[in-house]
């Protein structure tokens, strides 16, 4: 991952002609582009073609092939409905003339209406936690020199684990687990943007959640994981600088895939968004 000023700046899409954005992915050692990113300049993309006083409510998206990090991602706004309080856009990625990602993203003009939520778990505050940098690299120091671990720590995105698992050496553990987690710095105040830069933390730590009960990670080169689809609803105002818990669950895995949920918090309780996934878990890829 690279600074979040270049997370900013992945998310300040090029637009090329009438409904088109091309953007760029940074040089971060991954063998793909980061799901979390696509989901976020997809977002942007549509956002472009919007009215402000239209905020996104929800998006569904598929993720179709693998991103290739060294070649830019054109992004194709169908506009699809333009109605008195929503709006809806599909969004295309495509690379190489190739779909890699598709969603599709509903705006809403803000109202007043009926409210509840779940309430937030009680947990320790982030201050207190270790950040994933440093749990990691704690982590590291029990494994053999010999193994090669490609975790990378980001200074873009902040995250705090409660129940933290040792991705390098991971036990069984139940399929849930909760995080604090916001950008590094503190970002505009454009709320567009702060719902684009969730989504790109959004994808951070979902997936892991159904390898818990099987004690495996994605570090494990007998373990192939990727995900295949991506949904968040926006419910509340939020700022994404801030400290938002993310509360993870995985209901089920089957068929070599995993099941995944979210709800996310800010710090006064308030359920801001939720988000569910699925990825696939492929057991002995290489065999």
């Amino acid at each position: 991952m690279e600074s979040l000023q270049k997370v900013i700046n992945l998310l300040d899409l090029e637009e090329i002609e009438l409904n088109h954005y091309r953007a760029t992915s940074p040089n971060e050692g991954w063998q793909r582009v980061y799901g979390g990113q696509v989901i976020g300049q997809a977002l942007v993309a549509a956002a472009k073609t919007v009215e402000a006083a239209r905020s996104a409510h929800s998006l569904h998206g598929y993720f179709l092939r693998p991103g290739d990090t060294q070649v830019p991602i054109l992004y194709k706004v169908d506009r699809i409905r333009d109605g008195r309080s929503f709006t809806t856009r599909r969004v295309v990625a495509l690379q190489n003339g190739q779909a890699i990602f598709a969603m599709s993203i509903s705006f809403q003009v803000m109202e007043a209406g009926l409210e509840h939520q779940f309430s937030m778990p009680q947990v320790p505050n982030p201050e207190s936690l270790p950040d994933e940098e440093d749990l990691r690299a704690e982590q590291a120091k029990n494994q053999p020199e010999a193994v090669d671990i490609p975790f990378e720590p980001s200074t873009a995105v902040q995250v705090r684990y409660i129940d933290p698992v040792d991705l390098f050496s991971p036990q069984a553990l139940p399929p849930n687990q909760m995080c604090w987690m916001r950008s590094r710095q503190a970002l505009p105040d454009d709320p567009r943007l702060h719902q684009c830069v969730l989504a790109y933390l959004s994808d951070w730590s979902l997936l892991d959640t159904a390898s818990r009960p099987h004690g495996v990670s994605y570090l494990q080169d007998t373990v192939q994981m990727a995900s295949l689809d991506h949904a968040m609803w926006f419910h509340r105002a939020f700022r994404a600088d801030e400290w938002l818990l993310y509360v993870q669950d995985s209901p089920s895995a089957s068929g070599a895939r995993g099941f995944n949920r979210g709800l996310i918090y800010n710090q006064a309780g308030d359920l801001v968004a939720s988000a569910t996934q699925e990825g696939l878990m492929r057991l002995d890829p290489k065999q």
